[in-house]
């Protein structure tokens, strides 16, 4: 017990861990979520995952590539076959041609892929613009590689897209890149080709790189999505991230993508192999399928989140909470404003009182404060469920 205690007295007296890490607050929609774990019959609408199995077919690659015998390393790079496939499918869907020999590197989710891409591009003390309400980790993670992100507010009145304007506002001598992700987690934002490029006229005016999370590109129900890459000036300064997570339905899978111009990519696989080597071959395997023959799935998943989006948004507003319909991804951002309550007041009250999850804005920023994220991506039965027990916690609130 003596040494124990000792053991337990030198590490208290040791000196501190990094400051900037232990500056940069934990997820605030894995602390809620830590909570939702413990209790029963919660309907959640919180975690952004999809709510399909991913498609036999996929997993049965996977089995099959263990049966042969793939437990090994892949290239750095990833799988040439994968990438190549990946090459072919972009080249098909948006008219882009990226070498996969060194123009695409295969990630371990997108949030790596993010993280590369920022290492790559960044010196201490650079400025990235990072448009909010946005996904939890872009900040932090333009904080770890040692830049300073700078926040771009957006609101309703732009359906939560941000603007050309505002961008060049924004802009400093010190600003190295911008930040986008359309469709938008967690406001399901989307943007057109023309506000888009209005936007990439600016960037290429500055001479700044563009990261792009298309993610949720195949989740786009009203239009057609548009790659950044594809646009006017945009392909030598952008990196576009996408992956497999969403379109079908692999969030455990964690397989994604960077296509980039080849010093970049060189650039982002030096870290990739120093820190992750490469992703799980299993996984690249299962990818493999998906993107040659998932399409069918992907299409009829995207039927099915586009009637639960009009059932979630119509709710919502009859509700008294008033919400923009998403273009994009499988999330609702309604107002909360009316009931008095701050989002994380809001949120906590309503899994505590009437068992319901979602996750409170300000955990994308500080203007998502005023609002509450909630994900569509579960069933119609669940999200019924979900409106009545709003309805009836609003109502008590009033």
């Amino acid at each position: 017990m003596r040494g124990a205690s000792n053991r337990r007295a030198r590490i208290i007296d040791m000196k501190p861990l990094c400051k900037i890490v232990s500056d940069v607050p934990a997820s605030g929609i894995r602390k809620f979520f830590d909570v939702v774990s413990q209790m029963k019959d919660v309907v959640s609408l919180g975690v952004g995952e999809p709510d399909f199995v991913t498609p036999w077919r996929v997993r049965e690659a996977a089995i099959y590539s263990l049966e042969r015998g793939y437990t090994n390393y892949t290239s750095n790079y990833g799988l040439l076959e994968l990438r190549t496939a990946i090459a072919e499918h972009v080249n098909a869907r948006e008219g882009l041609q990226y070498n996969p020999e060194n123009q695409i590197l295969i990630t371990v989710g997108v949030s790596e892929g993010m993280d590369l891409a920022l290492r790559a591009i960044l010196n201490p003390g650079d400025e990235v613009i990072v448009p909010e309400p946005c996904y939890v980790s872009y900040k932090p993670c333009v904080v770890f590689a040692g830049g300073v992100p700078i926040p771009l507010c957006s609101d309703p009145s732009t359906g939560f897209a941000t603007t050309a304007d505002r961008v060049a506002k924004s802009i400093t001598p010190n600003t190295k890149a911008i930040l986008l992700s359309y469709p938008c987690n967690p406001t399901g934002a989307t943007m057109s080709a023309e506000e888009l490029q209005k936007i990439v006229d600016v960037v290429a005016e500055n001479d700044l790189y563009i990261i792009t999370d298309e993610i949720y590109d195949r989740l786009t129900y009203s239009g057609r999505h548009c790659c950044v890459a594809t646009l006017k000036q945009a392909y030598d300064r952008t990196i576009l991230l996408n992956g497999f997570s969403k379109a079908y339905a692999m969030t455990g899978w964690r397989i994604a993508y960077a296509a980039s111009r080849p010093d970049i990519i060189e650039m982002m696989m030096k870290i990739h192999q120093y820190t992750m080597l490469c992703a799980s071959i299993m996984g690249q395997m299962a990818a493999l399928e998906a993107i040659k023959n998932g399409d069918g799935d992907t299409e009829d998943m995207v039927a099915q989140y586009d009637q639960r989006r009009r059932l979630i948004v119509s709710g919502l507003n009859q509700i008294g909470l008033p919400c923009v319909l998403p273009n994009g991804a499988f999330y609702a951002f309604p107002s909360i404003e009316s009931t008095g309550l701050s989002s994380e007041e809001f949120s906590e009250r309503l899994l505590f009182e009437e068992k319901v999850a979602v996750v409170p804005g300000n955990a994308f920023g500080d203007c998502g404060e005023g609002f509450v994220r909630c994900s569509y991506a579960t069933s119609i039965d669940k999200i019924e469920t979900a409106l009545e027990r709003i309805e009836k916690f609003v109502k008590k609130l009033s």
